[in-house]
């Protein structure tokens, strides 16, 4: 897809104050620094729309960014960071469950997780509970240009075990630095959205991703 007009509209606590429009919304999931902004500014060809932060538990809201009036990117709260309190992690958890289970404009939630580890407790929470209620999950491991390509296939298997991942569910190996998965990642999203984006010719750093369960 190539991204012509991004732009942030609002960061919601409440259904009262998502979008109308009925665009297609495809959901952002994973830990406190984790790199889901750094991942919607390359998906966007955008440097600083989703403000990157040193400081993990930053987001509060569902912050949603517009790609070419065409769909949303919604960034959840990262989970699992200890300086954040109970009360507003349960708040987060409210907020969040409410969404996935009655947005009708969800069309798939990106989980996203740090291919260099293997997903923490709370990515698994996520990931059985976006089984357990019959979600469309792609599963996005970020940070591929930390590891050489050689260990790519080893730490890819390291997180499918560790997910319990599903065959029927998709899988990118992506990169914020190099954009890396990033023409497959749209592809995928364009299959659950149904709108005739225009895809970027692909690149060659591209060529590698995990697809619909495959090795």
């Amino acid at each position: 897809m190539k991204v012509t007009k991004s732009e942030f509209v609002i960061s919601a606590v409440g259904p009262d104050q998502y979008p109308v429009d009925a665009l297609p919304e495809i959901a952002l999931a994973g830990r406190s620094n984790v790199g889901k902004s750094s991942l919607i500014n390359r998906m966007l060809s955008r440097k600083n729309l989703a403000r990157t932060s040193s400081t993990p538990g930053k987001t509060q809201q569902l912050n949603y960014y517009r790609a070419n009036d065409d769909l949303y990117l919604v960034d959840f709260p990262g989970y699992g960071y200890a300086k954040v309190s109970k009360t507003q992690r349960a708040a987060f958890g409210e907020m969040i469950e409410r969404y996935l289970l009655n947005r009708e404009e969800l069309k798939l939630v990106l989980l996203v997780v740090d291919l260099r580890h293997p997903p923490s407790k709370d990515d698994i929470i996520m990931y059985d509970w976006l089984q357990y209620y019959d979600r469309d999950v792609c599963v996005v491991a970020t940070k591929a240009d930390k590891i050489p390509r050689s260990r790519w296939s080893k730490h890819i298997k390291m997180v499918k075990e560790t997910l319990g991942f599903r065959p029927h569910h998709s899988m990118v190996m992506f990169s914020s630095e190099s954009g890396l998965g990033k023409d497959e990642l749209w592809s995928i999203i364009q299959s659950y959205t149904n709108y005739g984006l225009e895809a970027d010719e692909a690149n060659e750093d591209d060529t590698f991703s995990i697809e619909k369960g495959q090795e």
